[in-house]
């Protein structure tokens, strides 16, 4: 069973301390209600949270709440999934891809 406390639905007002702040490096998923391939991926998502627990942390930023965040960061996509390290974007993925794609750029961060 996921635990699905583990994925961090952030905001505007959370995103510094959630994300900028974090002493893990942050895998963050700029997504929508509306978009079929962010919904394919949260499934995912949830996965990795649980098997990254402790090492990254996931965090989810809904672009139409948050629409701020996304203009600041470019997001021109979804999903985009940025990687922050010590409060600094560091890479990102555009698009839907696969786990096996998600677990290798992240192991690439961790180790």
């Amino acid at each position: 069973m996921i635990d699905m406390s583990k994925v961090v639905h952030a905001s505007g007002n959370t995103f510094e301390e959630e994300v900028l702040k974090s002493n893990l490096p942050v895998f963050v998923d700029f997504w929508a209600e509306w978009c079929g391939p962010c919904k394919a991926i949260g499934p995912i998502l949830e996965e990795l949270a649980e098997e990254f627990y402790g090492k990254i942390k996931i965090v989810k930023i809904n672009v139409d709440k948050d629409q701020q965040l996304a203009s600041q960061f470019t997001v021109q996509a979804i999903p985009s999934l940025l990687i922050f390290k010590e409060g600094k974007e560091i890479d990102r993925m555009v698009g839907a891809a696969d786990k096996e794609k998600y677990i290798i750029k992240l192991n690439g961060i961790i180790n």
